[in-house]
């Protein structure tokens, strides 16, 4: 690998793809992906601690999360690639070679995200809006892995609907070795001291550092919201504007019919989410926030004893929960045994049966007695009106 120039700054960097532990190469790429994981979900803790959310919803979402982002990043990649993939398509399982795309990962994740919400019954614009921290902190780390991986980078002319505008050189003019690059394009090709560069804009850069002044302005409204979604929507219009313009330099856009994907998807989002947000504030206006109070900011001390009441409430919807386990193993347990004692009901039943036809056989001989005694009754009546007559005759 060569140095990466940048001649209008003076300097030069010499940095590898990778390095070897026990005979196997890890990319800095996959390394630095993997910290902008652990820093964008430590960022998101610590805003659902400030606002005084569940950090253990947090926690359990960062697993789905991740994959959901992976698994958008790469789809969405190969998607409008398929060109590259559909004679190798191994290939697509190949992430070491890069090939994500961010607007994936958003994709993925926010639907993972909707999932989860759903089946833990919190509210999803909230959790947005607070993970949105978490998933800025990511993409202002995750951008250097282009860096490594030499991609990523600009050309210095900017295109928008197949329309080209030069822009020329800029203080960050960046060269790469040619053989290093990972999009050899002729028209950005140079020579430097005989040797072959390509010469670009670090586009890379240019995203990650106006991502971290978005990332800045929405600290600073945070708490100024009406409703809950309003910090993600901000987020979406924000990294909409960062994207449109950035995207219309990058040398390897994602296109459908000469069109970049990203930078129209850009501009929906951007719309999108400002129609959003005009609608709902229209909406609350003259109403009251519909956002929950902040609990106060705590010390050290009762820091730890609210970690202290998280920990002791996770205890107790685990021993709830067990407790429900055994009820339903002893409920079942219950329904076998009652299914063994139902035979020896149903055999004594033949016996209940059995003894039926004789109360039924004894039934005739009490009717025939009725009838006896029916028939004696007329002799009585009888009698007695011999014996009124023969009173009167007297």
């Amino acid at each position: 690998m060569g140095a990466i120039r940048f001649p209008k700054l003076g300097f030069e960097v010499l940095v590898e793809k990778g390095f070897t532990i026990f005979n196997r190469e890890i990319a800095f790429y996959g390394v630095i992906m993997a910290l902008s994981m652990v820093f964008g979900a430590l960022v998101a803790y610590k805003e659902a601690r400030r606002t005084g959310q569940k950090v253990d919803l947090y926690i359990d979402y960062t697993i789905f999360g991740i994959i959901g982002g992976i698994i958008g990043a790469r789809l969405y990649y190969v998607a409008f690639e398929w060109d590259s993939f559909k004679d190798n398509l191994g290939q697509i399982f190949n992430l070491r070679s890069g090939g994500m795309a961010i607007y994936g990962a958003v994709i993925g994740a926010a639907l993972v995200a909707v999932i989860f919400c759903k089946i833990r019954k919190i509210k999803f614009w909230k959790f947005a809006d607070t993970a949105v921290f978490g998933l800025l902190t990511g993409q202002i780390i995750g951008r250097w892995g282009n860096f490594f991986n030499r991609e990523c980078y600009g050309s210095f002319t900017y295109t928008f609907l197949s329309k080209k505008f030069n822009v020329g050189n800029t203080v960050f003019t960046m060269q790469i070795p040619y053989e290093d690059a990972a999009v050899k394009s002729e028209e950005l090709m140079v020579y430097v001291n005989g040797q072959k560069y390509i010469q670009c804009q670090p586009t890379f850069l240019y995203e990650s550092v106006l991502n971290l002044i978005l990332i800045l302005i929405l600290v600073i409204f945070r708490d100024k919201k009406k409703f809950y979604g309003e910090n993600f929507c901000r987020y979406l219009m924000g990294y909409g504007i960062i994207r449109f313009f950035i995207e219309g330099f990058r040398t390897d856009q994602l296109q459908v019919k000469g069109i970049a994907v990203s930078q129209m998807l850009s501009l929906v989002l951007f719309v999108a989410a400002l129609a959003f947000i005009i609608v709902m504030r229209i909406r609350l206006r003259g109403k009251e926030s519909q956002i929950d109070p902040i609990p106060p900011k705590m010390n050290r001390e009762e820091r730890k004893a609210a970690r202290a009441a998280e920990k002791e409430e996770a205890k107790k919807a685990e021993a709830e929960k067990a407790a429900k386990k055994a009820a339903k193993k002893a409920a079942k347990s219950g329904s076998v045994a009652e299914g063994a004692e139902a035979p020896e009901e149903s055999a004594e039943a033949p016996e209940e049966s059995a003894e039926a036809p004789e109360e039924s056989a004894e039934a005739p001989e009490e009717s025939a007695e009725a009838l006896e005694e029916s028939a004696e009754a007329p002799e009585e009546s009888t009698e007695t009106s011999e014996e009124g007559t023969e009173e009167k005759m007297e």
